[in-house]
């Protein structure tokens, strides 16, 4: 990605990216492909990036709720076996499968995950 005149729109995208991932807890992730594509990058690496810029701001916003007393780590961490084996296998998997492809199955996600928040 090249500097210059993507860096007002890449800042605006971050601060977007890093609203939603306090308010929804890495929902920025979503939108930051999105950006990274519009940016320039391809499908795939917009995916690899988007989990780069996801990582930081994820670790902020639990910082923030852990001290505000609005979590607490005993709740999450049952989670993070499951969660590291199935970053381990995605990763795996990201570098096998076709561009189409995993546009396709991201597509589904999204839309899986609209139909679900809007009915529930």
């Amino acid at each position: 990605m090249k500097r210059g005149k993507k860096t007002l729109p890449a800042a605006a995208g971050g601060l977007a990216v890093g609203l939603l991932n306090g308010l929804f807890g890495s929902g920025g992730g979503l939108l930051a492909v999105g950006l990274l594509k519009k940016l320039g990058l391809d499908q795939k690496r917009a995916h690899c990036n988007a989990v780069a810029v996801i990582l930081p701001l994820s670790a902020v916003s639990a910082a923030l709720y852990l001290a505000a007393g609005q979590m607490r780590l005993a709740d999450a961490l049952p989670y993070l076996p499951g969660g590291v084996a199935g970053s381990l296998v995605g990763a795996r998997l990201l570098k096998r499968l076709p561009a189409k492809l995993l546009r396709r199955i991201f597509g589904v996600f999204l839309l899986w995950a609209g139909v679900r928040l809007w009915t529930r």
